[in-house]
């Protein structure tokens, strides 16, 4: 989305006329996505809480790769966390966390916990805002759409809407960001499907009813529109007033903490009852390209202070939904824009990079962690970027199907192309079945001879049947070819791999139903 097309459609967004623990409340009746999880999802009460990591967190020093530790330090001597430092994780020896994020690491063990590595999408964009656009609407590196990647369900769910709306099936606003960041996944055809009330004449005038005529023109009826979308954004109101005043006990959550601030209020209105199917949450300051620790004890610092932020605010919000009996009503993600490149910089602090890990968590999620650890060169330059193992509309997908219950024949549509289903939820929250076929370590399914190669080289492959796709990338992330993505028979397959590209280091990816596996090729002259 341009910047001049996000400020049109955004600036619209409703501001709710009140305010809980201090914090203006937006909702969007409208959502594209929330429309489009709302119609799928009828005969269940979930939600989904997103938590946007503002600045392009650094990954690697939250999800650190213990079966890699030297390449690791060796990149980052300046701000490597020590291994002794590191956070076990129950059943796992290759990944450890961050010392600061004590609280996801007990929900970890507790089985509530599924951290996926170097998520991404081809030819990464490290621009903040662009970047942000791309995970938001779901589009493509080098794709400008002007819709969230809810919304293109939206145009077919309820193409009527607003009229109607509130009504006795759902009274509730689809969907509710904290904070001031209206996020571009909200955006359908016709523009953000909310509205602010700008003054208090405006304002008075709705509660009232009183309303001025309008012309028979186009602008008459874009004015009547707006009329008809403050009142819904009243009701709306009334309606989380109405739930969070049901709720007068939650658990004490960490001082200063603003993401904890945030997630109590939603906690508050999932505990009371609100219908709502999405929340939106958000803390920044992830643009580390200095002082991303202190000097002399990397295990402190800025984002050490971040990740404990994170940790304890999830940790408290997931026990105060259990003690009002609503956790099994929730799931809750992590994201950023990017993460940050493998080697550190003489700032004490990483620039922008590429893939990063995820972080879902929830009663119904699968205790795991989903990948390998990342790929990384013996001596890693400044240019160097963690490759992709999973596209980040791989895991939108996989939510909206095993979490929402959304058909897969309704995914392709949805999300535009077809990605693939990651084992995310527990069966049982859509009676689907989920799995990741296993996968050992000496398990070579993609390999390529002869390696280190001049001009070309004979790429040979595993498939277990199903989707298979076949992907060259370089070491800042950019697609350099794609050798093959169609439905194959189960079986050995071969193909050549012939390029004038620079000599160097390329990564070769392949994707076969939810199983992945990334390796390493060197190209010489």
């Amino acid at each position: 989305m341009k910047r001049r097309d996000f400020l049109k459609y955004t600036a619209p967004a409703a501001i709710l006329p009140s305010f809980i623990n201090g914090f203006a409340v937006k909702a969007f009746g409208g959502s594209p996505l929330l429309a489009a999880l709302e119609a799928t999802a009828t005969d269940n009460d979930h939600v989904l809480v997103m938590i946007q990591l503002n600045g392009g967190n650094d990954g690697l020093n939250m999800v650190i790769p213990l079966d890699q530790y030297d390449k690791y330090q060796a990149a980052r001597t300046n701000i490597a966390i020590p291994t002794g430092n590191v956070l076990k994780l129950t059943g796992q020896t290759k990944t450890g966390l961050h010392p600061a994020m004590t609280g996801l690491r007990d929900m970890y063990d507790d089985g509530h916990v599924s951290i996926i590595h170097s998520v991404g999408y081809p030819s990464p964009n490290f621009s903040h805002f662009r970047a942000t656009d791309i995970w938001l609407s779901g589009s493509d590196a080098n794709t400008v759409l002007e819709t969230g990647w809810g919304g293109r369900y939206l145009d077919t769910e309820y193409p009527g809407y607003p009229d109607a709306y509130p009504n006795a099936e759902m009274p509730d606003p689809l969907a509710i960001q904290i904070g001031s960041i209206v996020s571009p996944s909200f955006v359908g055809n016709g523009g953000n499907m909310g509205m602010a009330v700008t003054s208090a004449t405006d304002f008075y005038d709705l509660i009232e009813g009183r309303e001025q005529d309008v012309p028979n023109t186009r602008a008459g009826k874009e004015l009547k529109y707006i009329r008809l979308i403050q009142k819904q954004t009243n009701r709306f109101a009334d309606a989380i007033k109405a739930a969070a005043s049901k709720v007068t006990n939650q658990r004490t959550y960490p001082a200063n903490n603003y993401l904890g601030e945030q997630l109590k209020i939603v906690a508050r209105l999932v505990g009371g009852g609100l219908k709502t199917r999405l929340y939106m949450v958000s803390i920044g300051g992830f643009d580390t390209h200095a002082s991303q620790v202190n000097s002399g004890d990397t295990t402190t610092g800025s984002h050490a202070q971040l990740l404990k932020n994170i940790s304890d605010a999830v940790r408290t919000f997931t026990e105060d939904l259990r003690d009002m009996k609503k956790s099994q009503r929730v799931v809750g993600m992590t994201f950023s824009e990017f993460g940050r490149r493998i080697k550190s910089n003489g700032s004490m602090g990483t620039d922008h990079g590429a893939s990063a890990p995820m972080i879902i968590f929830g009663d119904y999620v699968n205790q795991q962690v989903l990948g390998n650890t990342p790929t990384m060169p013996d001596a890693a330059s400044a240019i160097d970027n963690i490759p992709m193992q999973y596209d980040f509309r791989s895991v939108y997908a996989s939510l909206l199907e095993q979490w929402f219950c959304v058909k897969p024949a309704d995914l392709n549509t949805i999300m535009l192309n077809n990605y693939q289903s990651l084992p995310l939820i527990n069966g049982l929250a859509c009676s689907v079945v989920t799995g990741v076929p296993g996968v050992n370590d000496d398990d070579v399914l993609v390999t390529n001879y002869p390696n280190p190669f001049t001009r070309k080289t004979v790429v040979s492959y595993k498939s277990r049947g199903g989707h298979t796709m076949l992907q060259v990338f370089d070491t800042m992330g950019r697609l350099m070819a794609t050798l093959t993505d169609r439905v194959h028979v189960a079986g050995n397959y071969t193909v050549d791999f012939e390029t004038d590209l620079p000599a160097g280091v390329y990564y070769i990816r392949l994707q076969n139903g939810a199983v992945q596996q990334v390796r390493t090729m060197l190209k010489v002259r």
